[in-house]
Parts: structure tokens; sequence; C-alpha cells
């Protein structure tokens, strides 16, 4: 039987695979809004410093594990590397539950990056295979939606069980079923995707990279300029992890309330993907990346500024929907510039570089916020976002 490319004729692995990519998300979810007060609490730790080496440790592993993931796709396979993503996974929430020290809790992001490299990786590289040329797009926006949805729903959920029944141990048991589910669908139900590699061959009018890793990082001018906005977006990023619950503790607000203020982002940003990731195959995607990196710097800096709930949660929104703009238009631009051949290997360097943002943007927050303000670091990563979008409109071609 011939293998068909296409969202509708291969529905039921693509849903499958949105299914899965939830749990991948869920994961992060876990940390995303009571880490830091964790750290104070249960060890002790107030130091900004301190706080983001989690951040800097998970998007270090993610980068290398996400240039892995593609640099072996076409060798091992995906359904492989999705199912090692899982395994990496299970020690994850028994860590967090049971850490004696904040060093447990390091090894356990560490292990988070090697899941979201190789599970989230896989799960991207195996959608766009199912899809082809057509929806491209709409189907990066519902596997980021599926997948950060997720980040946002857990992230409030488990704030609201810090705050009702304590930090530990109680909202990291949700991370015990999003393992054996994600694991358990990826062993038995999910196929690999490289007749579906061959099929997309035949389609294909895209030549071949002469240099995958120097052409993706900077050289061709679509696909670097894609690049060093992916990296740009996850330091603000990186950014919002670890400083925007410390900025609202200073404020005054309790962990329910950061609960739901940090769920709002990632929510926004995964719902906002499903409108996004289709108007990428309909529009200029220069002008998405452009437009999305300025709204993500206004929301920034009016950061500086907000005091109440409602401006905190309206400037939520406001980055939400600039990070839905670029998010799913970052991978399906990357996949419109490059060979099936190439795609697997030039997903994995963008997300190199892209998830090694993290570690920038954590490293950087965490010097600029312990050395100046909340508000000076703020200022700093909003400029950086500023320079990011200049350099997609000047240097990128539609």
């Amino acid at each position: 039987m011939k293998t068909q490319l296409g969202l509708r004729q291969n529905w039921q692995q693509f849903s499958l695979l949105v299914l899965v990519n939830a749990f991948v998300g869920g994961m992060v979810g876990l940390e995303r809004s009571i880490l830091p007060q964790l750290a104070l609490q249960e060890f002790g730790i107030a130091s900004s410093l301190a706080v983001f080496s989690f951040i800097v440790v998970f998007g270090l592993v993610k980068a290398v594990s996400n240039y892995y993931a593609g640099h072996f796709a076409n060798q091992v396979g995906r359904r492989k590397l999705l199912i090692l993503g899982w395994v990496f996974a299970i020690p994850i929430p028994f860590i967090l539950m049971w850490a004696p020290s904040w060093n447990w809790i390091i090894a356990a992001n560490v292990l988070l990056g090697l899941n979201q490299g190789f599970a989230w990786s896989s799960t991207v590289t195996m959608k766009i295979d199912l899809v082809g040329d057509k929806n491209r797009g709409l189907a990066m926006g519902i596997n980021e939606f599926a997948g950060y949805i997720s980040v946002g729903l857990v992230a409030f959920l488990t704030g609201w069980i810090a705050q009702n029944y304590g930090i530990r141990p109680y909202p990291f048991y949700i991370g015990i079923a999003f393992v054996g589910m994600g694991l358990g669908l990826s062993i038995f139900f999910v196929h690999d995707t490289q007749g579906h590699v061959a099929a997309a061959m035949g389609e294909n009018h895209v030549p071949r990279l002469k240099s995958i890793f120097w052409e993706t990082t900077w050289a061709d001018r679509n696909l670097g300029s894609i690049t060093q906005a992916g990296l740009v977006n996850n330091l603000n990023d990186g950014m919002v992890w670890g400083l925007f619950p410390m900025l609202l503790l200073s404020k005054g607000f309790n962990l329910a309330e950061i609960g739901v203020i940090t769920a709002i982002y990632p929510a926004v940003w995964g719902l906002g993907q499903l409108g996004t990731g289709k108007l990428s195959d309909l529009i200029c995607q220069k002008d998405l990346l452009t437009y999305g990196l300025l709204l993500q710097a206004l929301a920034l800096v009016g950061l500086i500024w907000a005091v109440s709930f409602s401006q905190f949660a309206g400037l939520s929104v406001l980055l939400g929907i600039g990070t839905a703009m670029v998010y799913p238009t970052f991978l399906s631009a990357i996949a419109t510039h490059t060979h099936p051949l190439d795609r697997a290997k030039s997903l994995g360097i963008f997300r190199l570089w892209r998830d090694s943002g993290y570690a920038v943007g954590a490293l950087l927050t965490g010097v600029l916020s312990a050395y100046f303000s909340y508000s000076f670091s703020i200022a700093s990563i909003a400029g950086l976002t500023v320079l990011s979008a200049v350099i997609v409109w000047k240097r990128m071609r539609c």
C-alpha cells in the first residue's frame, strides 16, 4: 500500500502523537510555577543565581539532546528516540518528591532536559513527516498547542496543590501518571515515520544543504534568521520561567495566585498556536516572527511597572500571544527551507540553538538581577528581543 502524506490521511497517528506530546509538556509544567518557592522553602536557597541553576542545566541538556535527536533520527528511527526520551523521565517525579538537597533537583532537571530533547523533538519530526507540505504550519501549531497548554494547565494545578496541600510531595504525583501513559503509548501504539520521509522526497523541490550545521546556524539568510530568533525567544522564556515567580513573590502574591498568573502565559501560548500555526501556512512567515518578537518585548517592558493581579495577568496574555505567533512558525519555516533528508538534522540544530537560549537567558537574568535589579534584567532581555526582531525583518525573505 502506498504511503500517503497529509493530516487527514494520517489523523490517527497524528492524534496519538499530539496526546503523547501533551504528556511531554506536562513534565515541564510540574516545575513551572513552584520550583523557586521550593528552593526557598525546602532548601533555604534565596539567591537568584542558585535558583536559576536548574534552568541553566535544563536548557543546556535539552539543547544538546535536541541536536542528537536530529542527528540520529534517520539512522535510529524517530520512535526509538521517543521511547528513550520517556525512559529518561521515569525517575523525575520521584526525585522531585523526595530530593534531600538542591543538587538532586539539578539532577532531575538533567533528566528532564534529556526527556524533552528526545521526546519532544521526535514528536515534532514525526508530525512533519506525516503531514507533508500543505498543512505543516497547522501541524506544528497543534503539536505546540498540546505541549504548551499542558505546561500551563499543570503549572496552575501544581501551584494550587502546593498552596492547599504543601509543596511536596503531592504536586509531583501527576508526573508519575504522565510518565506511565507517555511511555506506554510510545511503546505499544506509536509507529515510525521513515516511510513518510521517502514519500516526501518525491514531492520536494528544495535543494540539499551543503553544510547543514553552518547554514542552519547562520549562513543561510532564512535559516540563520529563524535560528537566532529561536535562541532569543527561549532566552526571554528562560527569564520568565525563573524570574516571574520570584518577581511575583516580591510583590506579595501567594502560591495559588502565582500559579494562575504563570499558567496564563503558556496557556495562551498553547491555545494561540492553533490559529497562528495555520496562519504560517498562509502568510509570510517573516511577518509573524517579526511582530511576534516585538509583542513579546512590549509585554516584558510592561512587567517593570505592573503591580496588580490584573496587570500581570494581562501582560501574561500579551506575552503568550507574541510567543504563539513565533513558536510554530519557527518549526514550519525550518521545514519549508530544507530537503526531507536534511530536515531532521536541521530541526535538531535549530532546537540546539533555540534551547540554548534557556541557559543563556537564565544565566544573564540571574547575573543582572543579582548585581542590579529585576527591572534592569527585564529591560535588558526586552532590548535583545527587539534586536532579534530587527534581524529577522532585515535579513529574512518571504
